[in-house]
C-alpha cells in the first residue's frame, strides 16, 4: 500500500445518519411500515485516509454513501463536508458543493451514457459548472484521461467500444474532472475480473498519492478493503457494528460478525484463521421491514446469550481508536 499522507483534521463528519423508507399499503395509500435502511451511523474521515464500510449484501453500506452525496435524502442525521452541514444546503448551494464530493459507481457497464460517446460524457460535467471554453474543456479531458491510462484517440468512441475495465477507469476519470477532495468508492471494482481489480485499485491509491484525494471505499470484498484501507467500519442490517483502524480489524477482531466474515474468507488473514475455528453463522441477514429485539446480530451468533435478545448494546471502545457494539465484549475480548 502507498504511504500517504493522512492529515488530522476530519474532512468528512456523518452523525447519526439513518434513513428510512416508507411502506404504503390500503386503499388510501397510507404509510403502514417503514424499513430502516440505515440506523444512526455516525463515523469520521480524515483528509487524506482510506475508511472503508464492508458488509454483505443489503448492510445499509450504499444507501449510507448515497446519502452523504445526497443522491437520496436522508431521515435524519448530519453530514459535514469540510465542517459544512451539507444537509442545510439548498440545490444551488449543494451544486457548488458537488465539485469537491464525487462518486465512482459499481457498475461500469449501466454507469455510462450508451448514447453518447467520451468525449460528450466527459464534457458534460465541465460544462454544467462552466469550466472554461471548448479547447480548455478538451484539454482537461485528455489529461485526466491520460492520468487513468487512457487517451485522446479514445474521446470519439461509445461505451460498449471498452472494456469493463477501460469503462470504470472512464468513471473513474468522470468522477476526477472537477477535481474533487472526497470520492465515495461504491464497490467499484466488484463487477471486474481478479486481475483487473488489482490494476484498478492501484491505480486508485496512485491517483491518492498525486491528486491528495480521500476516500470513502464501499465493498463486501474483505481481501479489498484489506488492501487499501486506512481505516475499517464493519456494518450490518443498517447499524455499523465495529470500527477501527485496517490492521487491528483484521489481525484482532472483536464483534463476532466480524471474525465470522474474516474466517470466511480464504487467506484474508492467516493470523485470524490460525487462533479460531471457522464461524459459520446460520440463516440470512433478517429483513430491515422487521429486525431483532435486542442485538439485531444475535439470531445468528454463535455466541448470543439472553441479555442479546433483549437489550441493544452500547458502544465499547477497545481503545481510542477501536470500538465495537456487543454485549460480549468485556475489557477488549470475548467472554
Amino acid at each position: 500500500m502507498l504511504a500517504h499522507v493522512i492529515e488530522s483534521r476530519d474532512i468528512l463528519r456523518v452523525e447519526n445518519l439513518s434513513k428510512d423508507y416508507p411502506i404504503r399499503g390500503g386503499v388510501l395509500g397510507r404509510v403502514t411500515e417503514r424499513i430502516k435502511a440505515v440506523k444512526n451511523v455516525s463515523f469520521n474521515v480524515k483528509k487524506g485516509e482510506t475508511f472503508s464500510i464492508v458488509g454483505e449484501s443489503g448492510c445499509g453500506k450504499s444507501t449510507t454513501g448515497m446519502c452523504i452525496l445526497r443522491l437520496i435524502e436522508a431521515t435524519s442525521g448530519r453530514v459535514y463536508l469540510n465542517e459544512k452541514d451539507i444537509f442545510k444546503l439548498n440545490k444551488f448551494q449543494m451544486k457548488n458543493v458537488r465539485s469537491d464530493i464525487q462518486i465512482i459507481f459499481q457498475d461500469p457497464y449501466s454507469s455510462l451514457n450508451p448514447k453518447l460517446t467520451i468525449r460528450k460524457i466527459l464534457r458534460e460535467p465541465l460544462i454544467i459548472n462552466g469550466y472554461g471554453t471548448k479547447s480548455e474543456i478538451d484539454e482537461k479531458i485528455i489529461s485526466i484521461l491520460e492520468m487513468v491510462g487512457l487517451g485522446a484517440h479514445h474521446l470519439d468512441r461509445y461505451p460498449h467500444e471498452f472494456s469493463g475495465g477501460q469503462r470504470q477507469r472512464i468513471g473513474i476519470a468522470r468522477a476526477l474532472l472537477l477535481d474533487p477532495q472526497l470520492i465515495i468508492c461504491d464497490e467499484p471494482v466488484s463487477a471486474l475480473d481478479v486481475s483487473i481489480q488489482s490494476q484498478l485499485l492501484n491505480l486508485l491509491q496512485d491517483l491518492q498519492e498525486k491528486l491528495d484525494l480521500t476516500y470513502v471505499f464501499i465493498s463486501h470484498d474483505l481481501s479489498v478493503v484489506q488492501h487499501i484501507s486506512d481505516r475499517v467500519a464493519v456494518m450490518y442490517l443498517g447499524e455499523i457494528v465495529e470500527m477501527g483502524p485496517s490492521k487491528e480489524i483484521f489481525d484482532n477482531p472483536k464483534h463476532p460478525y466480524t471474525k465470522a466474515l474474516l474466517s470466511s474468507v480464504p487467506k484474508v488473514n492467516e493470523q485470524v484463521r490460525r487462533i479460531q475455528k471457522r464461524i459459520i453463522l446460520d440463516g440470512d441477514v433478517p429483513s430491515p421491514k422487521n429486525p431483532p429485539s435486542g442485538c439485531t446480530f444475535h439470531t445468528r451468533c454463535p455466541f448470543a446469550e439472553d441479555i442479546c435478545t433483549k437489550f441493544a448494546p452500547e458502544k465499547s471502545n477497545i481503545n481510542k481508536d477501536h470500538t465495537v457494539s456487543c454485549h460480549l465484549v468485556e475489557n477488549g475480548d470475548i467472554i
